[in-house]
């Protein structure tokens, strides 16, 4: 399989199909991939950060890394968030592959720790994540994972 893993910061051309692949996946509104995005293309701060993997021009995974993802744990931070691989490329490694890359990016810009919840209970460990604890998501009922990447 042949794709490329590309950081928004390094082509900010992508941006809106960035943002309209991420809002289909995730149903989260447009404009808020897409403010997150601009703040991302500040380089002011080392996050929010934005990564996909593109096979030609055809986005196959991505995935974020903001501040909260959306949980009562304020102090850990920040998180990956909206990892998603389409279908069709499931179990190809292209998760995996995006999940290194953004850990390895993001200890170059100085962060160390990065956190993520997932519903998910053996999938994040194969890459070096650890089970940390349980989070209240906001405005959910149950409980959700947490896990750290040191």
């Amino acid at each position: 399989m042949n794709y490329e893993i590309i950081s928004l910061i390094d082509k900010p051309e992508l941006k809106e199909q960035m943002a309209n692949w991420f809002h289909e996946k995730w149903g989260i509104p447009l404009e808020a991939y897409m403010d997150s995005m601009n703040d991302c293309l500040t380089g002011i701060d080392a996050v929010p950060q934005w990564y996909v993997a593109m096979e030609d021009s055809r986005i196959i995974g991505g995935l974020g890394v903001i501040e909260n993802d959306f949980h009562d744990r304020k102090d850990l931070a920040p998180n990956v968030c909206a990892v998603y691989t389409e279908e069709d490329k499931r179990g190809n490694g292209v998760a995996g592959a995006l999940l290194n890359y953004v850990c390895s990016d993001m200890k170059a810009k100085g962060i160390e720790t990065l956190y993520l919840v997932t519903d998910h209970t053996s999938f994040y460990e194969r890459y070096g994540w650890e089970f940390l604890c349980m989070v209240q998501g906001d405005g959910e009922p149950d409980m959700t994972r947490m896990y750290m990447h040191k």
